[in-house]
Order: C-alpha cells, then structure tokens, then sequence
C-alpha cells in the first residue's frame, strides 16, 4: 500500500483498536509489506465529547487539532478518526493540517445508497450536533432517531462499553434499539457510534447494520491504495 493514514484515536481507545482491526482485516494482503502502514495517537486524553457539547466540558477541538498536526509532521498522507461525535469538530482539525481528512459521516451516509431511510445509533451529542441528518438530508434521505428513553438506553451502554463490559445482555438491549427504530420504518441501522459495533452484531438487527467503523475501514484502505 502506497499512503500513509495518520488516526486520531482514543476515544474511546477499544473502538480505535477495532478500526485498526477492521483495516487489517480487509487489506488484500499475503505478506507484512502488503499491509497499510499506520500513524495512530491513540490519546484517552481528549477532553470529553459528550461534556463540551452540554455546555460544561472542555472544548476538544484544540486538542484534535494538535494530533492532527502531529501525525501530519510524522509523515501521514492523509488523516482519519474512528470517533462519530467528534467530527463536530471536523472544521478544527482540517484547519489545521494540509492534508485531507476523511470524514467518517460522508463515508457512512455514502455507504446508505441503497436505503430510502435510515435509524441512527449514536451519541447524545452526535444526535444532537445533527451530523448525521444533515448528510442524509443532503444525499435525499430519511432518518428515524432515538426517543428520549432509547437514546438514555444507548448512553447508558455506550458507557459500559467504555468501561470494559461485554456480553449477551449488553448486545441484547443493543439490539433491542436497533430494532425499534426499524419498527418505526427504519430500512437500515447507522452504527454511529464506534462503541457500538462492539456491542451490535450485524446478524443481531432485524435489517442490515452500517457499521461506521468498517466503513471507514473500507475508505481508509481505498485511499491508500489510490
């Protein structure tokens, strides 16, 4: 693979090493040298999303934007960010660098071709920034979100993910969601969410799963190959 990716990482740490994962996993390779080579900072340290959307956190921004910079002076071609919620800050980070950046939201809206309309999965402050129903409203699509209660049930397990737990009945309430929003005419579910692949099979909902991350995966590859 000829170009380099740089990834903005650590939000949360376990999502960023699934879309390293994820790369891995779709490259075309039969030997090391086939594989992408990879600039990742992977910073837990990025001051909370879900915080400085409320109104009552530290603003990400100048820190994305520093990592952005950093991987671009160590030599990446072009920049990625396994985390959804924070391309609200998407303008900061292509401020700051002279390479592009590849969005996770126009590539998961583009991956919806097939589908009139949509149920997004994601984070308060990701339904709330209205990132994603700006690109489905752009690209002539419908979009179902979660109710009040659904999208507490959603914070509530994205959380427990962070914190390191697993298992059926986090994948069973997961999923529980999921499949409300397609009772709500849903024709597929946006993962939007790098948490929530973790937890979402992709056999689990009543209708095809759009996982962001491997969506990313896929472009990432594709860049690199270009």
């Amino acid at each position: 693979m000829g170009k380099t990716v740089g990834v903005i990482g650590g939000m949360g740490p376990e999502a960023t090493v699934d879309f390293m994962s994820k790369v891995l996993a779709a490259t075309p390779a039969s030997k090391d040298q086939d594989h992408i080579r990879m600039l990742v900072d992977n910073n837990p340290g990025v001051p909370c999303r879900q915080e400085a959307l409320r109104g009552d956190g530290q603003d990400p921004g100048p820190v994305l934007a520093s990592m952005a910079a950093g991987l671009e002076r160590a030599g990446a071609d072009f920049l990625v960010m396994p985390c959804n919620t924070a391309h609200v800050w998407a303008d900061a980070i292509a401020a700051a660098v002279n390479i592009p950046f590849v969005s996770i939201i126009t590539e998961t809206v583009a991956a919806c071709t097939d589908f009139d309309t949509v149920g997004l999965l994601g984070t308060t402050g990701c339904i709330d920034s209205n990132v994603y129903q700006a690109g489905l409203e752009g690209a002539g699509k419908r979009f179902v979100t979660p109710g009040t209660d659904e999208q507490a049930e959603i914070m509530d397990l994205v959380f427990r993910v962070k914190a390191g737990e697993r298992g059926a009945e986090l994948e069973g309430r997961m999923t529980d969601v999921a499949n409300a929003l397609v009772g709500r005419g849903a024709q597929a579910v946006v993962a939007g969410c790098t948490e929530i692949p973790l937890i979402l099979p992709a056999s689990g909902a009543q209708v095809p799963v759009v996982d962001s991350t491997e969506v990313l995966a896929r472009a990432t590859i594709t860049r690199c190959a270009a």
